[in-house]
């Protein structure tokens, strides 16, 4: 989540001393990164962290359209869904039915916001 606040923020931000985050249950670090690249996000992948280009400047914005791969990893699911909120085009994932092992409320609470949340 941090990831997507980064790049919906106004300037760059540097994620450091988080290298744990690539042992996890996946590589988060790597796979946020494919997952803000797909969305047009301006990100460079270091081994212990991100540096993401934030989109809030004058008229740019997260351009979304993406579909995020997320390789089983709820966490990467929702965090990219929430991505979509602030994005141009909608943002899809590739596993969107995983998300309500650990969260069954989060389309609706989605919804709630404003996303189009598909089947899944």
């Amino acid at each position: 989540m941090l990831a997507v606040a980064a790049a919906l923020a106004e300037h760059t931000t540097v994620i450091r001393d988080a290298g744990e985050l690539r042992v996890k249950e996946s590589d988060r670090i790597a796979m946020m990164a494919a997952g803000l690249s797909a969305c047009g996000v301006a990100v460079e992948e270091e081994p212990e962290g991100l540096i993401v280009a934030g989109t809030a400047r004058a008229n740019h914005a997260v351009k979304g359209g993406g579909l995020v791969h997320t390789h089983g990893d709820h966490r990467i699911a929702m965090s990219c869904l929430i991505l979509g909120l602030g994005a141009e085009e909608p943002v899809s994932v590739d596993e969107p039915g995983m998300i309500a092992t650990s969260f069954p409320g989060f389309g609706g609470l989605m919804t709630g916001l404003g996303a189009d949340i598909g089947p899944g």
